[in-house]
Protein backbone atom coordinates (compact mmCIF):
# COMPACT_ATOMS: atom_id res chain seq x y z
CA UNK A 1 0.00 0.00 0.00
CA UNK A 2 2.82 2.45 0.90
CA UNK A 3 4.41 1.92 -2.51
CA UNK A 4 1.07 2.64 -4.21
CA UNK A 5 -0.36 5.56 -2.20
CA UNK A 6 -3.01 6.35 -4.82
CA UNK A 7 -4.98 3.24 -3.86
CA UNK A 8 -6.12 5.06 -0.70
CA UNK A 9 -7.71 7.76 -2.85
CA UNK A 10 -9.70 5.42 -5.12
CA UNK A 11 -13.47 5.80 -5.28
CA UNK A 12 -15.23 3.12 -3.20
CA UNK A 13 -15.67 -0.14 -5.09
CA UNK A 14 -12.70 0.23 -7.46
CA UNK A 15 -10.36 -2.76 -7.11
CA UNK A 16 -6.59 -2.26 -6.83
CA UNK A 17 -6.04 -4.89 -9.55
CA UNK A 18 -8.04 -6.51 -12.34
CA UNK A 19 -5.78 -9.55 -12.57
CA UNK A 20 -6.12 -12.19 -13.85
CA UNK A 21 -7.14 -10.68 -17.19
CA UNK A 22 -9.36 -12.94 -19.31
CA UNK A 23 -7.80 -14.99 -22.08
CA UNK A 24 -9.73 -13.36 -24.91
CA UNK A 25 -9.79 -10.36 -27.25
CA UNK A 26 -12.25 -7.75 -28.51
CA UNK A 27 -13.05 -10.13 -31.38
CA UNK A 28 -14.35 -12.60 -28.78
CA UNK A 29 -16.24 -9.81 -27.00
CA UNK A 30 -18.04 -8.86 -30.20
CA UNK A 31 -19.03 -12.48 -30.89
CA UNK A 32 -20.35 -12.80 -27.32
CA UNK A 33 -22.38 -9.59 -27.66
CA UNK A 34 -23.84 -10.73 -30.98
CA UNK A 35 -25.00 -13.96 -29.34
CA UNK A 36 -26.32 -12.31 -26.18
CA UNK A 37 -28.22 -9.40 -27.77
CA UNK A 38 -28.03 -9.65 -31.56
CA UNK A 39 -30.42 -6.77 -32.20
CA UNK A 40 -28.91 -4.34 -29.69
CA UNK A 41 -27.32 -1.22 -31.20
CA UNK A 42 -23.56 -1.34 -31.61
CA UNK A 43 -23.13 1.78 -33.79
CA UNK A 44 -25.15 4.92 -34.50
CA UNK A 45 -24.33 6.88 -37.64
CA UNK A 46 -26.26 9.87 -38.97
CA UNK A 47 -29.59 8.40 -37.85
CA UNK A 48 -28.80 4.82 -38.94
CA UNK A 49 -28.17 1.93 -36.54
CA UNK A 50 -25.83 -1.04 -36.91
CA UNK A 51 -26.64 -3.91 -34.54
CA UNK A 52 -24.14 -6.26 -32.93
CA UNK A 53 -25.38 -9.05 -35.19
CA UNK A 54 -24.84 -6.94 -38.32
CA UNK A 55 -21.38 -5.86 -37.20
CA UNK A 56 -20.40 -9.45 -36.42
CA UNK A 57 -21.77 -10.95 -39.64
CA UNK A 58 -20.48 -8.22 -41.93
CA UNK A 59 -17.03 -8.36 -40.36
CA UNK A 60 -17.06 -12.13 -40.98
CA UNK A 61 -17.87 -11.44 -44.64
CA UNK A 62 -15.12 -8.86 -45.01
CA UNK A 63 -12.67 -11.13 -43.19
CA UNK A 64 -13.42 -13.85 -45.76
CA UNK A 65 -12.80 -11.32 -48.54
CA UNK A 66 -9.50 -10.27 -46.94
CA UNK A 67 -8.49 -13.92 -46.68
CA UNK A 68 -9.23 -14.41 -50.37
CA UNK A 69 -6.87 -11.52 -51.14
CA UNK A 70 -4.05 -13.18 -49.24
CA UNK A 71 -4.36 -11.25 -45.98
CA UNK A 72 -2.97 -13.54 -43.29
CA UNK A 73 -1.79 -13.52 -39.69
CA UNK A 74 0.81 -10.78 -39.41
CA UNK A 75 -0.30 -8.94 -42.58
CA UNK A 76 -0.90 -5.20 -42.29
CA UNK A 77 -4.13 -3.57 -43.43
CA UNK A 78 -4.14 0.23 -43.66
CA UNK A 79 -7.36 2.22 -43.24
CA UNK A 80 -7.88 5.66 -44.72
CA UNK A 81 -11.33 6.28 -43.29
CA UNK A 82 -13.09 8.80 -41.04
CA UNK A 83 -15.21 7.64 -38.12
CA UNK A 84 -17.87 5.67 -39.96
CA UNK A 85 -19.27 2.11 -39.75
CA UNK A 86 -16.84 0.90 -42.42
CA UNK A 87 -13.88 1.88 -40.23
CA UNK A 88 -15.05 -0.28 -37.33
CA UNK A 89 -16.08 -3.07 -39.69
CA UNK A 90 -12.73 -3.15 -41.52
CA UNK A 91 -10.72 -3.07 -38.29
CA UNK A 92 -12.62 -6.00 -36.76
CA UNK A 93 -12.51 -7.94 -40.05
CA UNK A 94 -8.73 -7.56 -40.32
CA UNK A 95 -8.37 -8.75 -36.73
CA UNK A 96 -10.44 -11.83 -37.50
CA UNK A 97 -7.80 -13.06 -39.95
CA UNK A 98 -4.95 -12.18 -37.58
CA UNK A 99 -3.83 -9.03 -39.41
CA UNK A 100 -2.54 -5.82 -37.86
CA UNK A 101 -4.52 -2.65 -38.52
CA UNK A 102 -2.84 0.66 -39.31
CA UNK A 103 -5.48 3.43 -39.13
CA UNK A 104 -4.10 6.49 -40.96
CA UNK A 105 -5.12 10.12 -40.82
CA UNK A 106 -7.26 10.67 -43.96
CA UNK A 107 -5.99 14.24 -44.13
CA UNK A 108 -2.40 13.12 -44.61
CA UNK A 109 -0.72 14.51 -47.70
CA UNK A 110 0.24 11.96 -50.40
CA UNK A 111 3.83 12.11 -49.14
CA UNK A 112 2.71 11.33 -45.58
CA UNK A 113 0.52 8.47 -46.79
CA UNK A 114 3.43 7.06 -48.79
CA UNK A 115 5.68 7.23 -45.71
CA UNK A 116 3.08 5.48 -43.51
CA UNK A 117 2.44 2.74 -46.06
CA UNK A 118 6.16 2.20 -46.56
CA UNK A 119 6.81 2.03 -42.81
CA UNK A 120 4.00 -0.45 -42.11
CA UNK A 121 4.50 -2.51 -45.27
CA UNK A 122 0.72 -2.66 -45.74
CA UNK A 123 -0.33 -4.61 -48.84
CA UNK A 124 -4.06 -3.90 -48.44
CA UNK A 125 -5.76 -0.52 -48.03
CA UNK A 126 -9.40 0.30 -47.33
CA UNK A 127 -10.11 3.89 -48.33
CA UNK A 128 -13.07 6.23 -48.51
CA UNK A 129 -13.81 7.27 -52.08
CA UNK A 130 -12.84 10.83 -51.15
CA UNK A 131 -9.27 9.66 -50.48
CA UNK A 132 -9.03 6.96 -53.14
CA UNK A 133 -6.98 9.05 -55.57
CA UNK A 134 -4.42 9.83 -52.86
CA UNK A 135 -3.81 6.12 -52.37
CA UNK A 136 -3.57 5.45 -56.10
CA UNK A 137 -1.08 8.30 -56.54
CA UNK A 138 1.41 6.73 -54.13
CA UNK A 139 0.65 3.04 -54.70
CA UNK A 140 3.45 2.58 -57.30
CA UNK A 141 5.98 3.57 -54.62
CA UNK A 142 4.64 1.11 -52.02
CA UNK A 143 3.99 -2.63 -51.68
CA UNK A 144 0.21 -2.09 -51.74
CA UNK A 145 -1.44 -4.74 -53.91
CA UNK A 146 -5.13 -4.39 -53.05
CA UNK A 147 -7.30 -1.30 -52.60
CA UNK A 148 -10.90 -1.53 -51.38
CA UNK A 149 -13.01 1.58 -51.82
CA UNK A 150 -16.14 2.53 -49.88
CA UNK A 151 -18.53 5.47 -49.98
CA UNK A 152 -19.67 7.44 -46.96
CA UNK A 153 -23.20 7.10 -48.29
CA UNK A 154 -23.38 3.32 -47.93
CA UNK A 155 -24.50 3.34 -44.29
CA UNK A 156 -26.65 6.47 -44.36
CA UNK A 157 -30.40 6.18 -43.75
CA UNK A 158 -32.39 5.90 -47.00
CA UNK A 159 -33.41 9.55 -47.23
CA UNK A 160 -29.94 10.90 -46.53
CA UNK A 161 -28.43 8.33 -48.90
CA UNK A 162 -30.62 9.48 -51.78
CA UNK A 163 -29.84 13.13 -51.07
CA UNK A 164 -26.13 12.29 -50.92
CA UNK A 165 -26.18 10.52 -54.30
CA UNK A 166 -28.23 13.28 -55.94
CA UNK A 167 -26.60 16.40 -54.57
CA UNK A 168 -23.27 15.74 -52.91
CA UNK A 169 -21.54 12.69 -54.31
CA UNK A 170 -20.25 14.26 -57.50
CA UNK A 171 -20.06 17.83 -56.24
CA UNK A 172 -17.92 17.00 -53.18
CA UNK A 173 -15.59 14.56 -54.94
CA UNK A 174 -17.00 11.29 -53.55
CA UNK A 175 -17.81 9.77 -56.94
CA UNK A 176 -14.86 7.86 -58.40
CA UNK A 177 -14.04 5.49 -61.22
CA UNK A 178 -12.58 2.32 -59.75
CA UNK A 179 -9.28 1.30 -61.35
CA UNK A 180 -8.78 -2.24 -62.73
CA UNK A 181 -8.04 -4.76 -59.99
CA UNK A 182 -9.51 -2.67 -57.16
CA UNK A 183 -12.66 -3.66 -55.29
CA UNK A 184 -15.75 -2.13 -53.78
CA UNK A 185 -16.10 -2.99 -50.11
CA UNK A 186 -19.88 -3.31 -50.56
CA UNK A 187 -19.37 -5.95 -53.27
CA UNK A 188 -17.09 -7.91 -50.94
CA UNK A 189 -19.77 -7.93 -48.25
CA UNK A 190 -22.43 -9.12 -50.69
CA UNK A 191 -20.27 -11.86 -52.20
CA UNK A 192 -19.19 -13.24 -48.81
CA UNK A 193 -22.48 -12.67 -46.96
CA UNK A 194 -22.72 -16.30 -45.80
CA UNK A 195 -19.13 -16.58 -44.57
CA UNK A 196 -18.58 -18.14 -41.16
CA UNK A 197 -16.37 -16.82 -38.39
CA UNK A 198 -12.74 -17.18 -39.58
CA UNK A 199 -10.54 -19.72 -37.84
CA UNK A 200 -7.54 -17.38 -37.53
CA UNK A 201 -8.85 -15.30 -34.62
CA UNK A 202 -6.04 -13.54 -32.71
CA UNK A 203 -4.62 -14.36 -29.28
CA UNK A 204 -4.16 -11.73 -26.54
CA UNK A 205 -0.39 -11.55 -27.12
CA UNK A 206 -0.77 -10.91 -30.87
CA UNK A 207 -0.22 -7.38 -32.24
CA UNK A 208 -3.46 -5.60 -33.08
CA UNK A 209 -2.84 -1.96 -34.00
CA UNK A 210 -0.10 0.20 -35.43
CA UNK A 211 -1.00 3.61 -34.03
CA UNK A 212 1.07 6.52 -35.25
CA UNK A 213 2.35 8.92 -32.64
CA UNK A 214 1.37 12.53 -33.13
CA UNK A 215 4.86 13.56 -34.16
CA UNK A 216 4.88 16.41 -31.60
CA UNK A 217 8.39 15.42 -30.48
CA UNK A 218 9.88 14.29 -33.79
CA UNK A 219 9.02 12.14 -36.79
CA UNK A 220 5.85 10.04 -36.26
CA UNK A 221 6.47 6.45 -35.21
CA UNK A 222 4.06 3.51 -35.17
CA UNK A 223 3.37 2.12 -31.70
CA UNK A 224 2.39 -1.56 -31.59
CA UNK A 225 -0.63 -2.29 -29.38
CA UNK A 226 -1.51 -5.90 -28.64
CA UNK A 227 -4.98 -7.42 -28.44
CA UNK A 228 -4.46 -8.13 -24.77
CA UNK A 229 -3.34 -4.55 -24.19
CA UNK A 230 -6.51 -3.19 -25.78
CA UNK A 231 -8.67 -5.42 -23.60
CA UNK A 232 -6.75 -4.46 -20.45
CA UNK A 233 -7.07 -0.74 -21.21
CA UNK A 234 -10.81 -1.10 -21.79
CA UNK A 235 -11.26 -3.06 -18.57
CA UNK A 236 -9.35 -0.44 -16.58
CA UNK A 237 -11.55 2.38 -17.88
CA UNK A 238 -14.64 0.25 -17.35
CA UNK A 239 -13.69 -0.36 -13.71
CA UNK A 240 -12.87 3.32 -13.25
CA UNK A 241 -16.35 4.41 -14.42
CA UNK A 242 -17.60 2.48 -11.39
CA UNK A 243 -21.10 1.52 -12.56
CA UNK A 244 -21.93 5.00 -13.83
CA UNK A 245 -23.21 3.77 -17.21
CA UNK A 246 -26.09 1.47 -18.12
CA UNK A 247 -24.96 -1.50 -20.23
CA UNK A 248 -26.56 -1.84 -23.71
CA UNK A 249 -28.23 1.55 -23.28
CA UNK A 250 -25.93 4.48 -22.49
CA UNK A 251 -24.04 5.54 -25.60
CA UNK A 252 -20.53 6.94 -26.13
CA UNK A 253 -19.70 9.69 -28.60
CA UNK A 254 -16.84 8.62 -30.87
CA UNK A 255 -15.74 12.01 -32.14
CA UNK A 256 -12.02 11.48 -31.56
CA UNK A 257 -10.54 9.98 -34.74
CA UNK A 258 -9.86 6.26 -34.89
CA UNK A 259 -6.31 6.88 -36.10
CA UNK A 260 -5.59 8.26 -32.61
CA UNK A 261 -5.28 6.14 -29.46
CA UNK A 262 -7.83 8.29 -27.64
CA UNK A 263 -10.46 7.39 -30.24
CA UNK A 264 -9.48 3.80 -31.03
CA UNK A 265 -8.84 2.71 -27.46
CA UNK A 266 -10.38 5.36 -25.25
CA UNK A 267 -13.75 5.31 -27.02
CA UNK A 268 -14.03 2.33 -29.41
CA UNK A 269 -12.57 -0.29 -27.06
CA UNK A 270 -14.47 1.15 -24.11
CA UNK A 271 -17.76 1.01 -26.02
CA UNK A 272 -17.32 -2.50 -27.45
CA UNK A 273 -16.21 -3.95 -24.13
CA UNK A 274 -18.93 -2.27 -22.06
CA UNK A 275 -21.73 -2.77 -24.63
CA UNK A 276 -22.25 0.96 -24.96
CA UNK A 277 -23.47 1.98 -28.45
CA UNK A 278 -20.94 4.18 -30.27
CA UNK A 279 -22.12 7.43 -31.84
CA UNK A 280 -19.80 7.85 -34.84
CA UNK A 281 -18.83 11.43 -35.73
CA UNK A 282 -16.85 11.62 -39.01
CA UNK A 283 -15.79 15.25 -38.59
CA UNK A 284 -15.57 16.58 -35.00
CA UNK A 285 -14.91 20.08 -36.32
CA UNK A 286 -18.45 20.11 -37.73
CA UNK A 287 -20.00 21.15 -34.44
CA UNK A 288 -23.49 21.45 -35.92
CA UNK A 289 -23.37 17.79 -36.94
CA UNK A 290 -21.95 16.78 -33.56
CA UNK A 291 -24.71 18.63 -31.72
CA UNK A 292 -27.36 17.08 -33.99
CA UNK A 293 -25.99 13.62 -33.14
CA UNK A 294 -26.06 14.43 -29.43
CA UNK A 295 -29.68 15.61 -29.63
CA UNK A 296 -30.63 12.48 -31.56
CA UNK A 297 -28.89 9.83 -29.44
CA UNK A 298 -28.66 11.49 -25.99
CA UNK A 299 -25.22 10.01 -25.14
CA UNK A 300 -23.95 9.58 -21.60
CA UNK A 301 -20.20 9.90 -22.27
CA UNK A 302 -18.25 12.35 -24.42
CA UNK A 303 -14.50 11.70 -24.67
CA UNK A 304 -12.78 14.68 -26.21
CA UNK A 305 -9.92 17.14 -26.15
CA UNK A 306 -9.98 20.49 -24.35
CA UNK A 307 -10.33 22.44 -27.59
CA UNK A 308 -13.52 20.50 -28.41
CA UNK A 309 -15.09 21.34 -25.05
CA UNK A 310 -14.03 24.95 -25.43
CA UNK A 311 -15.54 25.15 -28.92
CA UNK A 312 -18.83 23.68 -27.70
CA UNK A 313 -18.96 26.14 -24.81
CA UNK A 314 -18.66 29.01 -27.29
CA UNK A 315 -21.15 27.58 -29.82
CA UNK A 316 -24.29 29.77 -30.20
CA UNK A 317 -26.61 26.74 -30.28
CA UNK A 318 -25.20 25.46 -26.97
CA UNK A 319 -25.56 28.87 -25.36
CA UNK A 320 -29.15 29.08 -26.59
CA UNK A 321 -30.06 25.49 -25.60
CA UNK A 322 -27.72 24.28 -22.84
CA UNK A 323 -30.17 21.48 -21.99
CA UNK A 324 -29.01 19.69 -25.14
CA UNK A 325 -25.90 18.62 -23.21
CA UNK A 326 -27.59 17.70 -19.93
CA UNK A 327 -27.64 14.04 -21.02
CA UNK A 328 -23.87 13.81 -20.50
CA UNK A 329 -23.10 12.02 -17.25
CA UNK A 330 -19.36 12.18 -17.81
CA UNK A 331 -16.77 13.63 -20.16
CA UNK A 332 -13.17 12.52 -20.55
CA UNK A 333 -10.66 15.22 -21.49
CA UNK A 334 -7.30 14.04 -22.78
CA UNK A 335 -4.44 14.56 -25.26
CA UNK A 336 -3.77 18.08 -23.95
CA UNK A 337 -4.02 19.91 -20.61
CA UNK A 338 -7.54 20.77 -19.44
CA UNK A 339 -7.54 24.31 -18.14
CA UNK A 340 -9.34 24.85 -14.83
CA UNK A 341 -11.61 27.50 -16.33
CA UNK A 342 -12.75 25.13 -19.09
CA UNK A 343 -13.51 22.45 -16.49
CA UNK A 344 -15.55 24.86 -14.37
CA UNK A 345 -17.61 26.17 -17.28
CA UNK A 346 -18.25 22.67 -18.72
CA UNK A 347 -19.49 21.19 -15.46
CA UNK A 348 -21.68 24.25 -14.85
CA UNK A 349 -23.18 23.93 -18.32
CA UNK A 350 -23.81 20.18 -18.44
CA UNK A 351 -24.42 19.36 -14.80
CA UNK A 352 -22.17 16.31 -15.39
CA UNK A 353 -18.61 15.55 -14.45
CA UNK A 354 -15.54 16.11 -16.60
CA UNK A 355 -12.36 14.28 -15.63
CA UNK A 356 -8.93 14.74 -17.07
CA UNK A 357 -7.15 11.71 -18.48
CA UNK A 358 -3.40 11.43 -18.96
CA UNK A 359 -2.06 8.88 -21.39
CA UNK A 360 0.18 8.47 -24.40
CA UNK A 361 -0.09 6.49 -27.59
CA UNK A 362 2.69 4.35 -26.15
CA UNK A 363 0.73 3.64 -22.95
CA UNK A 364 -2.20 2.36 -25.05
CA UNK A 365 -4.54 4.97 -23.70
CA UNK A 366 -5.34 4.16 -20.08
CA UNK A 367 -2.85 5.39 -17.49
CA UNK A 368 -4.12 8.16 -15.20
CA UNK A 369 -7.63 9.58 -14.71
CA UNK A 370 -9.39 11.89 -12.32
CA UNK A 371 -11.85 10.28 -9.90
CA UNK A 372 -15.31 9.87 -11.43
CA UNK A 373 -17.14 10.29 -8.14
CA UNK A 374 -14.53 11.54 -5.65
CA UNK A 375 -12.78 14.86 -5.38
CA UNK A 376 -10.32 16.16 -7.92
CA UNK A 377 -7.14 17.86 -6.83
CA UNK A 378 -6.61 21.27 -8.47
CA UNK A 379 -3.87 20.95 -11.07
CA UNK A 380 -3.71 17.14 -10.90
CA UNK A 381 -4.49 14.95 -13.93
CA UNK A 382 -5.74 12.17 -11.68
CA UNK A 383 -4.71 8.85 -10.16
CA UNK A 384 -3.05 5.81 -11.74
CA UNK A 385 -5.69 3.28 -12.83
CA UNK A 386 -5.77 -0.28 -11.48
CA UNK A 387 -2.54 -2.15 -12.33
CA UNK A 388 -0.86 1.09 -13.46
CA UNK A 389 2.20 2.45 -11.64
CA UNK A 390 3.54 5.97 -12.13
CA UNK A 391 6.78 7.45 -10.81
CA UNK A 392 8.72 10.66 -11.19
CA UNK A 393 12.42 9.94 -11.63
CA UNK A 394 15.44 12.22 -11.70
CA UNK A 395 16.30 13.75 -15.06
CA UNK A 396 19.97 13.05 -14.37
CA UNK A 397 19.30 9.35 -13.72
CA UNK A 398 21.94 7.38 -15.72
CA UNK A 399 19.16 5.62 -17.58
CA UNK A 400 18.28 8.93 -19.24
CA UNK A 401 21.68 9.11 -20.94
CA UNK A 402 21.06 6.47 -23.56
CA UNK A 403 22.24 2.87 -24.04
CA UNK A 404 24.79 1.62 -21.53
CA UNK A 405 25.74 -1.67 -19.96
CA UNK A 406 22.56 -3.14 -18.48
CA UNK A 407 24.44 -3.83 -15.24
CA UNK A 408 24.79 -0.06 -14.72
CA UNK A 409 21.11 0.29 -13.88
CA UNK A 410 18.83 -0.92 -11.18
CA UNK A 411 15.83 -2.62 -12.71
CA UNK A 412 13.43 -0.33 -10.82
CA UNK A 413 14.26 3.40 -11.13
CA UNK A 414 14.21 5.25 -7.81
CA UNK A 415 11.14 7.40 -7.30
CA UNK A 416 11.59 11.05 -6.35
CA UNK A 417 9.97 12.26 -3.11
CA UNK A 418 6.43 13.66 -3.32
CA UNK A 419 6.29 17.12 -4.87
CA UNK A 420 9.66 16.89 -6.63
CA UNK A 421 9.50 17.35 -10.41
CA UNK A 422 11.11 14.69 -12.60
CA UNK A 423 10.37 12.67 -15.70
CA UNK A 424 7.18 10.63 -15.40
CA UNK A 425 7.54 6.94 -16.11
CA UNK A 426 4.74 4.36 -16.33
CA UNK A 427 4.55 0.62 -15.78
CA UNK A 428 1.33 -1.13 -16.85
CA UNK A 429 0.27 -4.41 -18.45
CA UNK A 430 -1.13 -2.74 -21.58
CA UNK A 431 1.94 -0.74 -22.65
CA UNK A 432 2.87 -0.88 -26.32
CA UNK A 433 5.06 -3.79 -27.39
CA UNK A 434 7.41 -1.27 -29.00
CA UNK A 435 7.73 0.91 -32.07
CA UNK A 436 7.21 -0.93 -35.35
CA UNK A 437 10.59 -1.96 -36.77
CA UNK A 438 12.45 0.61 -34.67
CA UNK A 439 14.43 -1.12 -31.89
CA UNK A 440 16.54 1.94 -31.12
CA UNK A 441 13.56 4.20 -30.40
CA UNK A 442 11.86 1.33 -28.59
CA UNK A 443 14.83 1.07 -26.23
CA UNK A 444 14.74 4.80 -25.56
CA UNK A 445 11.06 4.62 -24.59
CA UNK A 446 10.74 1.21 -22.92
CA UNK A 447 13.30 0.15 -20.35
CA UNK A 448 12.95 -2.59 -17.74
CA UNK A 449 9.18 -2.61 -18.12
CA UNK A 450 8.85 1.17 -17.68
CA UNK A 451 7.67 3.64 -20.31
CA UNK A 452 9.70 6.86 -20.25
CA UNK A 453 7.11 9.48 -21.20
CA UNK A 454 9.24 12.55 -21.86
CA UNK A 455 6.77 14.48 -19.66
CA UNK A 456 7.83 16.38 -16.57
CA UNK A 457 5.70 16.06 -13.47
CA UNK A 458 5.42 14.86 -9.91
CA UNK A 459 3.21 12.90 -7.52
CA UNK A 460 1.89 14.25 -4.25
CA UNK A 461 1.85 12.28 -1.00
CA UNK A 462 -1.53 10.72 -1.87
CA UNK A 463 -0.44 9.56 -5.32
CA UNK A 464 -2.17 12.22 -7.42
CA UNK A 465 -0.22 12.86 -10.61
CA UNK A 466 0.66 16.37 -11.78
CA UNK A 467 1.98 16.97 -15.29
CA UNK A 468 4.10 20.09 -15.52
CA UNK A 469 4.94 19.97 -19.23
CA UNK A 470 7.00 18.12 -21.79
CA UNK A 471 10.76 18.15 -21.32
CA UNK A 472 11.20 19.70 -24.75
CA UNK A 473 8.66 22.47 -24.01
CA UNK A 474 10.48 23.75 -20.92
CA UNK A 475 11.32 27.47 -21.28
CA UNK A 476 14.51 28.81 -19.68
CA UNK A 477 14.57 32.63 -19.56
CA UNK A 478 17.88 33.74 -18.02
CA UNK A 479 18.37 30.23 -16.65
CA UNK A 480 15.04 30.06 -14.79
CA UNK A 481 12.55 27.28 -15.53
CA UNK A 482 9.06 28.10 -16.81
CA UNK A 483 6.39 25.54 -17.60
CA UNK A 484 4.13 26.75 -20.46
CA UNK A 485 1.02 25.17 -18.96
CA UNK A 486 1.33 27.24 -15.77
CA UNK A 487 1.30 30.48 -17.77
CA UNK A 488 -1.53 29.24 -20.00
CA UNK A 489 -3.65 28.46 -16.93
CA UNK A 490 -3.29 32.06 -15.73
CA UNK A 491 -4.01 33.74 -19.06
CA UNK A 492 -7.03 31.48 -19.66
CA UNK A 493 -8.66 33.03 -16.58
CA UNK A 494 -8.68 36.49 -18.18
CA UNK A 495 -12.27 37.27 -19.26
CA UNK A 496 -11.19 38.40 -22.73
CA UNK A 497 -9.05 35.34 -23.53
CA UNK A 498 -10.70 32.49 -25.46
CA UNK A 499 -7.57 30.40 -26.16
CA UNK A 500 -3.90 30.72 -25.42
CA UNK A 501 -0.65 28.99 -26.29
CA UNK A 502 2.66 29.67 -24.56
CA UNK A 503 6.14 28.73 -25.75
CA UNK A 504 9.73 29.89 -25.70
CA UNK A 505 11.27 32.04 -28.44
CA UNK A 506 14.89 33.12 -28.98
CA UNK A 507 15.77 36.33 -27.16
CA UNK A 508 19.00 38.36 -27.32
CA UNK A 509 18.87 39.33 -23.64
CA UNK A 510 17.40 36.31 -21.88
CA UNK A 511 18.56 33.59 -24.27
CA UNK A 512 14.95 32.42 -24.39
CA UNK A 513 11.83 34.45 -23.68
CA UNK A 514 8.30 33.48 -22.69
CA UNK A 515 5.88 34.30 -25.50
CA UNK A 516 2.10 34.01 -25.54
CA UNK A 517 -0.21 33.63 -28.54
CA UNK A 518 -3.71 34.79 -27.59
CA UNK A 519 -7.10 34.29 -29.27
CA UNK A 520 -9.56 36.85 -27.93
CA UNK A 521 -13.16 36.13 -27.03
CA UNK A 522 -15.61 37.69 -29.52
CA UNK A 523 -17.81 40.48 -28.25
CA UNK A 524 -15.44 41.41 -25.41
CA UNK A 525 -13.37 44.59 -25.32
CA UNK A 526 -9.82 43.60 -26.36
CA UNK A 527 -7.19 44.11 -23.64
CA UNK A 528 -3.89 45.84 -24.23
CA UNK A 529 -0.64 43.94 -24.01
CA UNK A 530 0.19 45.82 -20.83
CA UNK A 531 -3.17 44.83 -19.32
CA UNK A 532 -2.47 41.16 -19.99
CA UNK A 533 1.04 41.51 -18.65
CA UNK A 534 -0.30 43.16 -15.50
CA UNK A 535 -2.84 40.36 -15.09
CA UNK A 536 0.03 37.87 -15.18
CA UNK A 537 2.24 39.88 -12.80
CA UNK A 538 -0.43 39.61 -10.11
CA UNK A 539 -0.41 35.81 -10.38
CA UNK A 540 3.07 34.79 -11.56
CA UNK A 541 6.69 35.38 -10.60
CA UNK A 542 8.25 38.11 -12.73
CA UNK A 543 10.39 35.71 -14.82
CA UNK A 544 7.27 33.74 -15.81
CA UNK A 545 5.38 36.74 -17.19
CA UNK A 546 5.34 36.65 -21.01
CA UNK A 547 7.80 39.09 -22.48
CA UNK A 548 6.03 38.98 -25.84
CA UNK A 549 2.41 38.65 -26.91
CA UNK A 550 0.76 38.04 -30.23
CA UNK A 551 -2.97 38.30 -30.90
CA UNK A 552 -4.17 35.82 -33.53
CA UNK A 553 -7.42 34.47 -34.93
CA UNK A 554 -6.64 30.85 -34.08
CA UNK A 555 -3.89 28.53 -32.87
CA UNK A 556 -2.24 25.77 -34.91
CA UNK A 557 -3.60 22.41 -33.78
CA UNK A 558 -3.08 18.75 -34.52
CA UNK A 559 -5.76 16.56 -36.07
CA UNK A 560 -7.32 15.97 -32.65
CA UNK A 561 -7.07 19.56 -31.43
CA UNK A 562 -3.80 19.66 -29.49
CA UNK A 563 -2.07 23.06 -29.72
CA UNK A 564 1.16 22.60 -31.67
CA UNK A 565 3.74 24.64 -29.83
CA UNK A 566 6.40 23.62 -32.36
CA UNK A 567 4.45 25.49 -35.04
CA UNK A 568 4.05 28.55 -32.84
CA UNK A 569 7.80 28.65 -32.42
CA UNK A 570 8.97 27.35 -35.82
CA UNK A 571 12.07 29.21 -36.93
CA UNK A 572 10.53 30.36 -40.18
CA UNK A 573 7.45 31.66 -38.38
CA UNK A 574 9.35 33.40 -35.59
CA UNK A 575 11.10 35.75 -37.98
CA UNK A 576 7.82 36.58 -39.66
CA UNK A 577 5.99 37.04 -36.35
CA UNK A 578 8.54 39.08 -34.42
CA UNK A 579 7.36 42.35 -35.92
CA UNK A 580 3.90 41.60 -34.52
CA UNK A 581 5.07 40.65 -31.04
CA UNK A 582 4.77 43.42 -28.49
CA UNK A 583 7.58 43.87 -25.95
Amino acid sequence: MDALPWLRAYDPGIPPTLRPYPDKTLVDCLAEAARARPHAAALYFKGATVSYRQLHQQSNALAAAFSGLGVRRGSRVALLLPNCPQAVLAQVAAWKVGALVAPLNPLYTPAEIEHALALTGAETVVALTLFYDKVKAVQPHTVVRHVLATSIGEYLPLGLRLAFHLFRERRDGHRIRLRPGDLWLADCLWQQAQAEHPAAAPAPEDPALLIFTGGTTGAPKAAVATHGGLLMAGMQMQAWSNGLFKEWHDSVVLALPLFHAAGNVGALTFGLLGHYPLVLIPNPRDLDDLLAAIRRTRPALLPGVPTLFHALLEHPAVRAHPADLHCLKLSFAGAAPLLAETRRRWETLTGGRIVEAYALTESVMAAVMGPVRGRDRPGAVGLPLPDVEVRAVALDDPINHGPMDDAAFDETPAALPPGVVGELIIRAPQLMAGYWQDPKETYCALRYGWLYTGDLGYLDADGYVYVVDRKKDLIKPSGFQVWPREVEEVLARHPAVAEVGVAGVPDAHQGEAVAAWVVLRPGVAPPTVEALRGFCRERLAAYKVPRRFEFCSDLPKSAIGKVLRRELTGAAEINARLTHLAD
